[in-house]
């Protein structure tokens, strides 16, 4: 029996695609699957103001939308900005609303691959959009920019890749194992599912990611109390205890595994080539990591540089670690990037 942790519904602000049935890069279908998205601007007559903004781990539309402001980078008084949820993430087609037979241990995994194939469909099928300006994404959205400007090298402008990378890196790994498997300790995870409410997986997984995500200058300087934590305790058990609990845990887990296996070489263009893949992008490439990311990392950008034919490396200086590319309380990051952005668009 499909059970209903958490409940996402569709709200007024968004609207659906419905891709049909997709054949997956694993040979799977994907019976009815769908996107949910939203638009902010207006489409321009030559379809040229187009910028693409995929969300990140666990995310929806509501909780990356802040970046798109009047005046800012992603600017709708200037460009028609689609954000489309990445699937498993509760809204778009996910392990918490796919229906039986596709449940369980059944749920046909979701490849970046997949999903910026059903991205392009849905541009296209839409407004009549063959060509991007801008895919704009941080963390799990970067990757999936990285996706769109080598698998469409023809139909991608620019893009900005803000604590992410073109393939997830060993150690990136490491971490995602250290906290699926946190999730998956609880009892209530048991021959490939969750039978119930995984309360004490929420929670160790919070504590996991929270190590990972902020760097260590954050937590000796104490910046937590600047987000109004009394104490660490506070804030680990307020900040990321809650975190991930409001997701269901199913769809936890197949984001991970969407995010394990990203890498834009991991295909039959490509076939596993990466210097093949990234000398294949023709887009202006912005590589954004931060400075004290501790698993999207500087040097992974870096090594990707020798092979991008047209690309600039421009590190976040920025203590809030991986958190950086998410400037929700970093005025400072947050202009960081919005600047850079604005000098990519403008070329």
């Amino acid at each position: 029996m499909k059970q209903d942790f958490a409940s996402a519904a569709v709200g007024s602000d968004s609207e659906v695609f419905q891709a049909g049935n997709v054949v997956l890069q694993s040979g799977r279908t994907f019976r009815n699957m769908s996107i949910v998205y939203k638009t902010f601007g207006t489409l321009n007559a030559d379809r040229s103001n187009v910028i693409v903004y995929p969300t990140s781990y666990s995310a929806q539309h509501h909780d990356t939308q802040f970046m798109v402001s009047e005046g800012g980078a992603l600017d709708p008084s200037k460009y028609f900005i689609v954000i489309p949820n990445l699937f498993g993430n509760g809204l778009s087609s996910s392990p918490s609303n796919t229906p039986w037979p596709d449940v369980g241990t059944r749920y046909p995994d979701v490849t970046y691959f997949d999903a910026v194939h059903v991205q392009r469909r849905m541009l296209a099928e839409l407004w009549g959009i063959d060509k991007v300006a801008l895919v704009y994404g941080w963390s799990m959205g970067a990757m999936q920019a990285y996706h769109w400007a080598a698998l469409f090298p023809d139909a991608v402008e620019r893009i900005a890749v803000v604590c992410g990378s073109a393939r997830c890196a060993p150690h990136n790994k490491v971490f995602i194992e250290g906290a699926m498997h946190a999730l998956m300790a609880d009892p209530a995870y048991r021959d490939g599912v969750f039978t119930e409410r995984p309360v004490r997986g929420f929670r160790a997984m919070g504590r996991v990611y929270a190590g990972w995500a902020l760097s260590q200058t954050f937590y000796r300087e104490e910046m937590w109390r600047g987000l109004g934590a009394s104490s660490l305790e506070d804030y680990l058990v307020t900040s990321w205890e809650t975190t991930f609990a409001r997701r269901d845990p199913a769809d936890l887990l197949a984001q991970f595994r969407t995010w394990q296996s990203g890498d834009i070489s991991a295909n039959d263009l490509y076939g596993g080539d990466l210097k093949k893949a990234l000398g294949a992008i023709r887009a202006r490439v912005l590589l954004m990591p931060g400075d004290h990311d501790l698993y999207f990392q500087v040097d992974d950008n870096r090594a990707e540089m020798a092979h991008l034919r047209n690309a600039e490396l421009a590190p976040i200086p920025s203590v809030w670690g991986h958190r950086a590319g998410n400037p929700v309380n970093q005025p400072e990051d947050r202009a960081f990037i919005e600047t850079r952005v604005k000098t990519l668009l403008a070329t």
